[in-house]
């Protein structure tokens, strides 16, 4: 193979690495905008569930709990729960249900609202890791 050819097509492969990343930032900004939550609303909520009890959140005073993992960068995330495909609907679904998604979680079942799930998966998709 020329030393031409390996080049276009370690270019290639540089730039398709990057399209996954786009793509992702795409899905992550359509996700806050089609699931009608409120972000700074779903900021408030996190707060009124106790969500910060368990779960290092930035933004969140007090948010610095070691029993559920950090929230940061959800939207980066392939998988909700391990097992989730990452959608506004799926996090809904985990947020209200965790019980009903993964029956040995230590999430309680909080009784958040739909509303309220859309608000604070609005919020979760917000927060990013650099």
């Amino acid at each position: 193979m020329s030393t031409r050819y390996l080049l276009i097509c370690a270019v290639l492969i540089l730039l398709c690495s990057g399209c996954d990343r786009l793509t992702r930032t795409e899905v992550q900004r359509a996700a806050t905008l089609t699931n009608g939550g409120n972000a700074r609303l779903g900021r408030v909520e996190i707060r009124k569930y106790g969500c910060n009890a368990c779960h290092d959140i930035s933004g969140v005073p007090g948010a610095r709990g070691l029993v559920g993992p950090p929230l940061d960068g959800v939207g980066q995330r392939y998988f909700i729960a391990g097992e989730l495909a990452n959608t506004p609907d799926n996090l809904m679904r985990w947020i209200q249900h965790p019980k009903q998604v993964e029956p040995h979680t230590a999430m309680p079942e909080m009784g958040v609202t739909e509303q309220d799930s859309r608000d604070i998966a609005a919020y979760l998709y917000t927060l990013r890791v650099d």
